[in-house]
């Protein structure tokens, strides 16, 4: 066998320094010469199913977040099941994500199609990151250039979202081992928290920390009394099981830094939201961010670039869909 030439060696090397090497081929303007007013056209669609329905803000970004944690951004959680297989939108954790989230990115997707030049040449992946960064925008968020040149996944099955979501009980420890599978930090993950400055909750996601927490404290001692009571108010014992509390009882349908505010308050909605403050190795994080609005934007648009390049599809491992919810 010959020496290995300085190109392959340059690519073996940037192989063990990206272990997740696909993302390599992500850039900023991936489109430019292929559907050049892509962002233009998506950001129009988004805005105008926004209009209709302010759940598409969050919908859109739970539904980014929860695509990514599974199998990586490709797109696999708007897979339809069919047949024998069921796919991951499924599974009991995806089963409380907002049709509105799904319905944006078909919109945006019909809309990309409709322009001759753009046919089936963007992926639904890449629709979903440019969407997720425009209702981030329409709620007040920042603004960022996203990294797009994502193919779509080849699978979607149930069986693969297990475990791999965070769950509204989880501790720190488990908050950071889960994210950092995905190659993201603890500032990553409490700015990803902040996501739940936006969107709602159905009870039985919190009830345990107003009821039945533990045999010395019916309410969680954590959760603010006050907020306790509301809570209960609007989550009643038997409580239909569709009713929905927001996550931001102050601002929820403004991207805001509110989130640690509330956090300082006791007014975080999951243990994983509180969690965050009482314990030390995060409160000075929330503290900064509570004080500090431009600081927690910046953080979460670095956390969002690095949730987009979290098992992204090349080559032979995806295509681009022509029907988001549907494989080719």
């Amino acid at each position: 066998m010959g020496r290995l030439t300085f190109i392959q060696l340059l690519a073996l090397s940037s192989l063990l320094i990206f272990p997740n090497f696909s993302f390599a081929q992500l850039k900023q303007n991936y489109y430019a010469n292929i559907c050049p007013n892509v962002e233009t056209i998506v950001r129009n669609a988004v805005t105008a199913k926004a209009r209709q329905t302010f759940v598409t803000i969050p919908g859109t970004l739970r539904l980014f977040f929860h695509d990514c944690f599974v199998q990586g951004c490709d797109a696999s959680v708007i897979i339809q099941s069919s047949g024998s297989n069921t796919a991951e939108k499924d599974h009991p954790d995806n089963l409380s994500l907002a049709g509105d989230g799904f319905d944006t990115v078909i919109k945006a997707k019909a809309a990309v199609d409709a322009v001759p030049s753009c046919k089936n040449k963007v992926s639904c992946a890449d629709i979903l990151t440019m969407a997720t960064r425009d209702v981030v925008v329409l709620a007040g968020g920042p603004s960022y250039a996203v990294e797009l040149g994502r193919l779509d996944g080849l699978s979607s099955t149930a069986t693969s979202v297990g475990g791999k979501l965070p769950k509204p009980n989880m501790n720190l420890d488990q908050l950071n081992a889960m994210f950092a599978a995905h190659g993201l930090n603890q500032a990553d993950m409490i700015a990803l928290s902040g996501a739940h400055t936006l969107g709602f909750s159905h009870c039985n996601q919190f009830s345990n920390r107003i009821y039945n927490f533990s045999k010395q404290n019916p309410v969680d001692p954590t959760l603010n009394p006050s907020y306790a009571t509301q809570l209960q108010q609007q989550c009643p014992k038997n409580v239909d099981p569709r009713i929905a509390v927001n996550m931001d009882p102050n601002t929820p349908r403004t991207f805001d830094n509110v989130y640690f505010k509330n956090l300082q308050q006791g007014q975080g909605l999951f243990t994983s939201d509180q969690v965050l403050f009482t314990d030390s190795r995060s409160k000075q994080t929330v503290n900064t961010w509570a004080s500090s609005s431009q600081a927690f934007n910046n953080a979460f648009v670095s956390a969002m670039t690095k949730l987009g390049r979290v098992g992204v599809k090349t080559g032979r491992n995806g295509n681009i869909r022509r029907d988001c919810a549907a494989f080719n």
